[in-house]
């Protein structure tokens, strides 16, 4: 995607090293950072200096890239892959990349494996794109049948947290049909949800959509059902961090309040997940682990002073505990579709896929 005219992917190889846009900083700065070491790494993913299910997976295949430059012995990297799988459980992207690491590494000499890793991270990085590219022409095609009936009406579609080029190495999930049908020319616009308590939405998202001149707007996480109720809301596209074999969707927390919202207003409900997102081994939601995240995220807020300084505030009294979940589970009765780089399925149609 372009950034004030200059294209960007999210995380590249460079001299040695990994470059990748500090998610945290945005959008107020936009700084880059280079990663030199897999502690380095390990850290990028737990801050959520880089996050979204595709881009964590594709920072840990060149985390373990980096994990094996010194020495590529066996132990070293089963012991990368291990580091890097507990740094985030929920998304599956995470493990299938460093897994598909190590078994590729193993079956070579030693002494080939620390130029192999980063061609197969490369790989692992390119594969991305070119899924998501190919899941937001499907997803083109579901915003362009709402068009038909009156080419000058707007698409409303509401999303939740980031799924956009910010979550991938380049293009996007939930924001790739968006992206799609804007620049062929489809009038859309987009309801963002802020998506507490680190606010994806409102700092990721809307910063994002701006950057490609999409019109949107922000909105309070609880105002999606109310615009549904008025008509305001044509569909809802999110991400995912997983989802099971059976269709249900593992997206960022407040996800399934949109869901349930959604399916009583009949409004189509879409994850859009390029098929590593997808967990075979699975069969329930419910099976999920949820990731449970510092309860300070909720406690404090970031945000931009009246000086133009970025702040961290806190926003409940001292004496209040919090709780952070960072997911929740969308059971597949959900779910009108699942858009994919090899087309939009039902969730009883999913299974196809893994033949």
């Amino acid at each position: 995607m372009r950034i004030k005219q200059q294209h960007f992917r999210t995380i590249w190889q460079q001299s040695g090293a990994v470059c990748l846009i500090d998610q945290t900083r945005l959008p107020f700065e936009f700084v880059t950072v280079n990663v030199t070491t897999l502690a380095q790494m390990c850290h990028a993913i737990r801050s959520m200096q880089v996050r979204g299910a595709p881009l964590i997976g594709a920072a840990a295949a060149y985390g373990v890239a980096l994990g094996v430059q010194q020495t590529a012995s066996d132990a070293q990297v089963q012991d990368v892959v291990t580091q890097l799988c507990a740094t985030r459980p929920t998304a599956v992207n995470l493990a299938w990349a460093a897994q598909r690491m190590q078994q590729a590494l193993l079956a070579l000499p030693e002494s080939a494996r620390a130029m192999a890793a980063w061609q197969l991270a490369q790989a692992i990085a390119d594969e991305d794109v070119t899924q998501n590219l190919a899941l937001g022409q499907y997803g083109k095609a579901l915003i362009a049948a709402k068009s038909t009936v009156n080419p000058q009406q707007v698409v409303n579609i509401l999303t939740h947290c980031n799924a956009g080029w910010l979550a991938t190495v380049d293009g996007g999930t939930a924001l790739a049909p968006i992206y799609a049908a804007h620049d062929a020319g489809l009038k859309v616009h987009v309801w963002v949800d802020e998506t507490r308590p680190r606010n994806q939405g409102a700092s990721l998202t809307a910063w994002e959509l701006a950057q490609h001149g999409v019109p949107h707007t922000v909105i309070a996480d609880n105002a999606g059902g109310h615009l549904m109720q008025h008509g305001q809301v044509d569909m809802v596209i999110v991400g995912a961090d997983r989802v099971t074999r059976e269709g249900d969707v593992c997206n960022k927390i407040g996800t399934y309040l949109k869901a349930l919202a959604a399916f009583d207003q009949k409004v189509p409900f879409y994850a859009a997940v390029p098929t590593p997102t997808i967990d075979w081994q699975l069969a329930r939601g419910a099976d999920i682990e949820i990731e449970m995240r510092d309860a300070d995220e909720v406690a404090y807020m970031q945000g931009q002073g009246a000086d133009g300084q970025v702040q961290r505030i806190r926003v409940i009294p001292h004496e209040s505990t919090a709780l952070n979940p960072a997911f929740d589970v969308t059971p597949a009765r959900l779910v009108t579709g699942i858009i994919t780089e090899r087309g939009v399925l039902t969730p009883a149609q999913l299974h196809t896929l893994a033949a």
